[in-house]
């Protein structure tokens, strides 16, 4: 298959790597020519963990978005999703604009936002899905050496209604996609949404004063971090049940996508189920509020739970608390933006209305 990598961060990488070795042709995109420039010197990526040690040569790795989608079967989107709108739009500009596209993950309401761009210009959307979250925990450490230390068992790939070309794509490249019924289901389960707002925000000062140099899975993921955690989880849970979703647990979600461990003594927590996980034990915490851990999990998480538990009508005081306290905290580093009703095109719907939009049963 031909796949077109959006995104050259550590997801992209990843993925440039495992769609390499699995052996499809790869085109790697970045908007930003200083992120590749180390990848383009030396005509691939050199990498770690368990996607094995070596080096993957990536034949087409480049800045200009055309370049990159010519013939190509699909679109991996591995972009933070508060870059989502804004790919969308360069899609248009560079008249891409009916290539299968999977938005590896879409967190909450990414699907929604990325198919409204088009809409707003009189398009009809591509044929779009969207994972629960990222089938990567990598990171990139100078001078771009990516370390992959886990790939998920399983996550949720939903699409929207239509075409499912997408969805077909999604299945082929990633034996760990799961399909559920609708994004309601992919955007609920979003794991960073409940994972790093809690600890983000309860350990905003130690960031800021030791610049992040803690390790933000065990160090700052104390007991009372994960009540946190767990009351906002259970919002996320209420909020799903309100659109006949049944979801799990936080901690059953990360087992199943491989963040958590299997073989848990049957009384432990979550937090310490968290602090156990081999995938993100060496991750450090962000070291300013510009880390995406703030800019995307709460503008582009909470905000948008937040706007389809207004259409539920369920009441989520946690959820609410963390995104105005890290509004508050954050400052002048918030950004201008977030991820509304309005962007994701479903101002005005009631919950029958929007169960039907993302349904195709209007």
């Amino acid at each position: 298959m031909r796949v077109a990598i959006l995104g050259a961060g550590a997801g992209g990488a990843a993925a440039a790597v495992e769609m390499t070795r699995l052996g499809h042709d790869v085109r790697l995109w970045n908007r930003s020519a200083s992120t590749i420039e180390g990848f383009r010197a030396a005509h691939g990526i050199a990498h770690t963990g368990v996607l094995g040690e070596g080096f993957t040569p990536i034949e087409v790795i480049t800045t200009q978005l055309a370049i990159a989608a010519d013939c190509a079967d699909v679109l991996l989107v591995c972009l933070p999703t508060l870059a989502h709108a804004a790919l969308a739009q360069c899609l248009i500009d560079a008249k891409v604009i009916s290539v299968p596209t999977i938005l590896n993950p879409g967190h909450t309401g990414g699907a929604l936002e990325f198919s409204q761009v088009f809409r707003r210009h009189g398009l009809p959307p591509p044929p779009i899905v969207e994972f629960s979250t990222l089938t990567y925990v990598a990171r990139l450490r100078k001078p771009h050496q990516l370390v992959v230390t886990g790939c998920a068992k399983s996550v949720r790939a939903a699409a929207m209604p239509g075409d499912q070309s997408a969805l077909t794509s999604a299945l082929a490249l990633y034996d760990c996609a799961r399909p559920v019924a609708n994004v309601l289901v992919t955007s609920l389960s979003n794991v960073n949404m409940v994972l790093h707002p809690p600890g983000a925000v309860l350990a905003a000062a130690w960031m800021e004063a030791s610049g992040g140099d803690y390790s933000f899975y065990v160090e700052g993921l104390t007991e009372g971090v994960a009540r946190v955690m767990e009351s906002l989880d259970a919002e996320r849970r209420d909020v799903a049940r309100s659109f006949g979703i049944t979801l799990p647990s936080l901690l059953n979600e990360m087992q199943a996508v491989g963040t958590i461990e299997c073989d848990l003594d049957a009384g432990m927590g979550l937090g310490a189920a968290i602090r156990g996980g081999v995938a993100n034990r060496t991750i450090k915490a962000p070291g300013d509020f510009t880390h995406r851990y703030y800019q995307e999990d709460f503008w582009y998480g909470l905000a948008p739970f937040l706007a389809l538990a207004a259409i539920a009508d369920v009441e989520t005081p946690c959820a609410g608390a963390l995104l105005h306290l890290g509004r508050l905290a954050a400052g002048p580093h918030a950004p201008a933006g977030q991820r509304t009703a309005s962007e994701m095109g479903i101002a005005g719907l009631d919950k029958d209305a929007l169960l039907a939009f993302v349904t195709g049963a209007q």
